[in-house]
């Protein structure tokens, strides 16, 4: 467990190429946001996108702006010169640099630039000539699972299992945006019942709520985090599924309040609080003498009833057990104390602690 701790909570902030190939603009994006992360004293990485962009889109396409996915990858291209100015504002920023790499060079990159978790995005989680690329480096990886067969998933997992690097597997749907019908948050539930070793999170792409879908993943178990991240600043339009400064402070509000709501303890039975306790406390029954009754008398049924409020130093319904033998008399309508009945239990000084300190006077 103690491997998987640095995924425990992380916020990955996903900048991927909304810097739009300007260092200036990469640096005001890790500004806005970093001074958000502080704010809130969040464990945050904010997260590049690599590409060896001479050699990652064949020569002969280069030119097709009708391919948006290969017009914005050419729009989007910064020198790695560049890309190591933008991990150093990380770094100085108090954030967590991470990347995801689209090619083997990229993976050199992210050991270049001491990453210290690699991203796996989910259209590459069958391309093993890069999985096998990345396991090699040994550094801990976060994989969202996209559109991927299930055949798929269990082959990574087993693969990085294996090797013992450590992998947290964030539920994503691949639509960009997201509707709220579409985001299939259960499937949080399905992914921590068929891998309990690893860390489960939730990677999002809704544009319609900053506070509800953190809440229900939460409360499912994700445990770490990612969302899209831009700041409004023309030429380039903010698109719907990224995130703005303002709704970052939200996410994070959010996912502070389920913690709280959820409580800390999914492994164990929680502690009951005095607050609880004492409230509760009001409720429970006490017992009482049905009649005068002598000292000697071994006590049945018929000889008490049960009734609020509970007195102090009286007993409950949860400590009667029938057959305890009085010490004194009682008259009819009397509470019952534990110092009036001769019983093992009564002898018992963390229970009579209990007793004399709860109840009304």
């Amino acid at each position: 467990m103690k491997a998987n701790e640095i995924f425990y909570e992380l916020f990955v902030l996903e900048l991927a190429n909304n810097h739009w190939g300007s260092v200036e603009r990469g640096i005001k994006i890790i500004d806005q946001f970093s001074q958000v992360v502080r704010f809130n004293n969040m464990k945050a990485a904010i997260k590049l996108q690599f590409r060896d962009v001479d050699h990652f889109i064949h020569k002969d396409f280069k030119k097709r702006e009708d391919i948006r996915y290969i017009k914005k990858t050419l729009a989007t291209k910064l020198s790695w010169e560049n890309y190591g100015v933008l991990v150093k504002k990380i770094k100085e920023s108090g954030c967590i640099p991470l990347a995801t790499p689209f090619d083997e060079h990229s993976v050199d990159m992210c050991v270049k630039f001491d990453m210290p978790i690699i991203k796996i995005a989910s259209s590459d989680l069958n391309d093993w000539i890069l999985i096998e690329k990345i396991a090699s480096t040994k550094k801990p990886c976060i994989v969202s699972t996209g559109g991927s067969s299930l055949k798929d998933l269990d082959d990574l997992v087993t693969f990085f299992k294996r090797r013992n690097i450590p992998l947290a597997i964030n539920h994503c749907v691949s639509i960009y945006p997201s509707e709220d019908y579409e985001l299939e948050i259960s499937q949080v539930d399905f992914l921590k019942n068929r891998y309990p070793d690893n860390v489960i999170g939730f990677s999002t792409h809704e544009h319609t709520s900053w506070d509800l879908s953190i809440a229900i993943a939460y409360a499912k178990g994700a445990r770490t985090f990612e969302r899209h991240i831009d700041i409004s600043e023309a030429p380039h339009e903010v698109t719907p599924y990224c995130s703005l400064p303002g709704n970052i402070d939200e996410w994070f509000r959010a996912f502070k309040k389920a913690k709280e709501m959820c409580g800390r303890s999914e492994k164990n039975r929680r502690i009951v609080s005095d607050k609880e306790r004492k409230y509760l406390e009001h409720l429970v029954r006490g017992v009482y003498a049905k009649k005068d009754l002598k000292a000697g008398h071994q006590l049945t049924d018929d000889d008490i009833y049960l009734a609020i409020p509970l007195q102090i130093g009286q007993i409950s319904c949860r400590e009667y057990m029938r057959g305890e033998v009085l010490v004194n008399d009682l008259k009819a309508d009397q509470s019952i104390g534990i110092d009036d009945i001769d019983s093992p239990y009564a002898k018992i000084e963390s229970l009579r602690k209990t007793i004399f300190s709860r109840g009304v006077e």
